[in-house]
């Protein structure tokens, strides 16, 4: 599905502008000092709960991380990117197109950020969109000296949409990241509606993708996982919950030993598990789906598993595609029920 042409420089949050604030980004020398411009700012706050005064309407921006995908998508002045190989395949042609056009100032980590590249680019804006623990990774005052930094990374994987709305805002195209909201949020009201009676009072569990064959375990997701947030938008119902929370992803998955397939899934009446982009389930999947332990449960015994694609996305219009396939997956495992 196509989304609506871009609205650069949208004004959009509750944020007060501080007018007739000079801002000058620092560059590697005085004659790109001297091409700072003035302009009206504003103060925004990032995860570390700092103020950070921006561009109120940046122009060239720079994003690393979980903020590659979602400004693309709704056409931020980007003009250098972190890679982000893992999200290709959900990208619309348009999108992928303008990936593989941008300077691409770091690797996959945050480890492998080139700083002179950044600097060549005269970011007037720099948007960090990766997890906390690996902030530690960058030399953020060096950042700092080239252009005001605003650390927006993910935490929990059912927090993208949060993330998505204050990266967006950061970057001055709000208004184009609700249209793509709105309508991400009327499929999903079409789907409730069509599997309604289906996943009335049904429980389900979720098998992730990142269980360890060698340590012989695999992945529970709960309500809010990777795996599970974007089903539970159209009314699935994960059961249980997390052992031991200790935030982020820890909150909603773990990592039980997989003679604990019974104890853990036992009890649900159907069982989801994410499957790789070709539809096929990674060696860590395909580990629980052979077990006889699985195959006795009473989910499995029932024919009542069903794959999931795409289920990291954490974009509105990535999620559109997960959407898609959870429709799919279920038209096919509920055709008698919705006959």
């Amino acid at each position: 599905m196509r989304f609506s042409p871009v609205l650069r420089r949208a004004l959009v949050g509750s944020t007060a502008l501080v007018l007739a604030t000079t801002l000058s980004g620092c560059w590697a020398d005085d004659d790109d000092k001297a091409d700072a411009q003035s302009g009206e700012t504003r103060v925004v706050v990032d995860d570390t709960t700092e103020e950070v005064t921006i561009p109120s309407s940046p122009e060239r921006i720079i994003a690393t991380g979980y903020a590659v995908p979602a400004l693309l998508e709704v056409d931020a002045p980007l003009v250098g990117i972190s890679e982000w190989s893992r999200g290709l395949n959900l990208m619309t042609d348009e999108d992928r197109a303008s990936y593989e056009e941008l300077d691409k100032v770091a690797g996959e980590s945050a480890a492998s950020t080139n700083y002179d590249a950044i600097a060549e680019l005269k970011p007037d804006l720099i948007i960090i969109g990766v997890p906390q623990p690996a902030v530690v990774d960058l030399n953020l005052d060096r950042l700092e000296q080239i252009a005001p930094v605003v650390q927006l990374g993910p935490s929990r994987p059912d927090k993208w949409k949060e993330l998505n709305a204050k990266q967006a805002d950061a970057a001055g195209v709000s208004a184009t990241l609700e249209e793509n909201k709105a309508a991400y949020e009327a499929k999903a009201a079409e789907l409730t509606e069509k599997y309604a009676d289906v996943l009335d009072g049904v429980s389900f569990g979720h098998v992730g993708g990142y269980g360890d064959v060698s340590a012989g375990n695999f992945q529970r997701e709960f309500a809010g996982s990777w795996g599970t947030n974007i089903a539970t938008d159209i009314g699935v119902t994960y059961y249980g919950e997390v052992k031991k929370a200790e935030g982020g992803s820890s909150d909603v998955s773990e990592y039980p030993a997989i003679e604990e397939l019974p104890a853990s899934l036992g009890e649900a009446d159907v069982i989801s598990y994410s499957v790789e982009d070709s539809g096929k389930p990674s060696a860590a999947v395909q580990y629980v789906l052979d077990s006889p332990l699985f195959q006795n449960l009473p989910a499995a015994k029932g024919g009542l598993t069903v794959p999931f694609k795409f289920t990291e996305a954490a974009t509105y219009a990535t999620a559109m595609t997960t959407l898609d396939e959870i429709d799919k997956a279920f038209a096919k495992a509920f055709a008698e029920d919705l006959a």
